[in-house]
């Protein structure tokens, strides 16, 4: 069998190691996909540490784009060749959630190239668990997305995280000319969000991040929607118990926010966010933080307030985001920030957890 190269995660390490790796064969209804780029989240790391990949040793990797180099047995044949991004929710395509654009909640749910997450026998996660950091990848094809001619590899293979982007400002419900505050914006989902957000009613920006001169730069991707920004450094040392984050965000929003997204992973930001949303607002919720919540239902009633949680894009969301690059109206090439070759990953995660430059989007060619 010919071989190829992959970086593998192990149990018991948080390293990946590089090795040589049969080339899967496509079967029924499958799909042999050349990786031209992979997408790298610092989700990956700390799921392994949880136990949230449930097949090891695995290859990880859920962000895919390339070329089909074969179709198996009742694929259509006509993707051989094609430029194409992979959809990686694992789901029963049948079930309630399913059927209602919820695939997320499915009981079957789970990632190729990353973690499990629903409830059942996980049929298919346990043949496709193996994602794209890897020469090549096994796929269903009905997983498959054609890519536009005016889209490259590496925009295909993060439009997951675009299409996260567009989860949650859908879930915001913003009105026409709305105003939105963006946690963590700074972050790959951060920046994804702020340049998608004049396509969901964004009328003004307060964006929310660690470091003024990093919040910036990212103001210049809002294009024509005024950004300003509130960077966490300049509240002083007690702003996580003193309120100042509201209070700021306040400041710029008085009567507060239409809605607000939050990305932060941990801490008591995501609770003085929420405070800033005005009556009848919306705070949506995409970071999974544990803190305690300080809003209590009678402030939820007074307010009319609505509270989502959300996680992971759907099929549609992607199909949106597709929509966009292809009419010309979202371009994302400058969203991408860093490359790496496959052996340089170990290097690429720890620079992506380090946070010691900034990292919009990274992506590696196998």
């Amino acid at each position: 069998m010919p071989l190829m190269s992959a970086a593998r995660a192990h149990r018991g390490t948080a390293d990946f190691t590089l090795e040589k790796t049969e080339i899967p064969e496509p079967g029924p209804g499958e799909v042999l996909i050349k990786v031209a780029a992979a997408g790298l989240a610092p989700s990956i790391p700390k799921l392994l540490a949880l136990g949230a990949f449930r097949h090891l040793p695995t290859t990880p990797g859920h962000e895919i784009a390339g070329t089909v180099t074969a179709v198996g047995p009742d694929a259509d044949e006509a993707l051989t060749g094609r430029r194409v991004r992979v959809h990686p929710t694992l789901s029963c395509r049948a079930c309630r959630f399913c059927r209602t654009d919820r695939e997320q909640l499915c009981a079957e749910s789970a990632m190729i190239g990353h973690a499990a997450f629903g409830k059942g026998e996980l049929k298919l996660y346990a043949r496709y668990h193996d994602g794209g950091l890897a020469e090549y990848v096994r796929v269903p094809a009905w997983l498959v997305d054609e890519l536009p001619d005016n889209v490259s590899f590496e925009v295909g293979a993060k439009v997951h995280d675009l299409g996260n982007a567009v989860r949650a400002l859908k879930c915001a419900a913003l009105p026409a000319a709305g105003s939105l505050i963006v946690t963590a914006a700074t972050g790959t989902m951060g920046v994804a969000t702020v340049k998608l957000a004049r396509h969901f009613g964004a009328g003004r920006l307060v964006l929310v991040g660690r470091s003024a001169e990093r919040l910036e730069a990212v103001r210049a991707l809002a294009g024509p929607v005024p950004a300003e920004t509130v960077a966490l450094e300049e509240l002083g040392e007690d702003w996580g118990t003193d309120g100042a984050l509201t209070g700021r965000l306040r400041a710029l929003l008085p009567e507060g926010a239409d809605a607000a997204i939050d990305y932060l992973p941990a801490g008591p930001g995501s609770g003085q966010t929420a405070a800033a949303v005005g009556a009848a607002g919306t705070f949506v919720h995409m970071g999974g933080n544990g803190a305690p919540f300080p809003l209590s239902l009678r402030d939820l009633m007074h307010d009319c307030l609505r509270i989502v949680g959300t996680r992971n894009c759907t099929r549609a969301d992607t199909a949106a985001v597709l929509g966009l690059l292809a009419s010309g109206q979202l371009t994302a090439e400058e969203l991408i920030t860093h490359r790496y070759p496959l052996t340089e990953v170990n290097a690429a995660v720890a620079a992506m957890l380090g946070r010691t430059e900034p990292i919009w989007m990274a992506v590696v060619h196998p």
